[in-house]
């Protein structure tokens, strides 16, 4: 039985169709992986080279643990983000395991997120620096702690009933608090640490930078769960 050449013909359209969708798809099924593969590389480079913009750990850190430890984590936070809530409390595991150890020491920086938090992230930032200048570094990492474990997060956290609250189980005077925080004296120095959480490539928090005894860095993004946290650890801990 013989087939009729038109009929051929209206075979033959969508067969060619069919055929030539299979061979682009397969095209942009290579091409977006060679690309996907490009951009990946791309985007550790420029991961690497944000890294090193970080600014150097001095005496005006707030710090945890042995300044001369062989591996130091900045961590870049915002008081009312609850995934730093979250990393508050693995990072105070990492520290009773390594810190006590003298491996591990803690950097706290400023990195509220103002289109987030408008309304308490940088005041509490300004606060606990007030409260650093007047009780000093260990009950900084005190008042970091209880405004963890007292906030909601997302700005639900009533600040005129909380930091009172704190003030006085720290012994802090509150009304030099108060004036502190009213002058501003503080506000730039907030900002420089949020310039610097972006120029290395944050872009939310908690965000975390890894630093190995011989300098190389390790990016840390998220509220990482203990063992991603101790994984990388053990591996700064082995860089000479």
């Amino acid at each position: 039985m013989s087939v009729e050449p038109s009929k051929i013909s209206k075979l033959s359209i969508p067969l060619s169709i069919i055929v030539a969708g299979i061979l682009i798809a397969g095209a942009i099924f290579f091409t977006s992986g060679k690309k996907s593969t490009v951009t990946d590389n791309q985007k550790v480079a420029e991961q690497r080279k944000s890294l090193k913009n970080i600014n150097p750990i001095t005496k005006n850190d707030h710090i945890l643990g042995n300044p001369n430890a062989p591996v130091k984590i900045v961590e870049y936070s915002d008081f009312e983000c609850p995934f730093c809530k979250r990393f508050q409390s693995t990072m105070n595991k990492i520290m009773d395991k390594y810190g006590k150890e003298g491996q591990v020491a803690w950097v706290y920086r400023h990195f509220p997120l103002d289109q987030l938090h408008p309304k308490n992230a940088r005041v509490v930032a300004s606060a606990s620096e007030c409260v650093a200048e007047q009780k000093g570094n260990n009950v900084f990492w005190q008042f970091v702690d209880a405004f963890f474990a007292a906030t909601p997060s997302n700005d639900k956290t009533d600040l005129s009933t909380v930091l009172p609250k704190i003030y006085s189980d720290l012994g802090v005077d509150q009304t030099k608090i108060d004036k502190c925080i009213a002058s501003g004296k503080y506000d730039k120095h907030i900002q420089n640490e949020i310039d610097n959480a972006i120029a290395t490539g944050g872009q939310g928090t908690p965000w975390s930078i890894i630093i190995a005894k011989n300098g190389k860095t390790f990016p840390l993004s998220g509220a990482q769960p203990y063992n991603s946290v101790k994984q990388l650890i053990d591996i700064a801990l082995g860089e000479q």
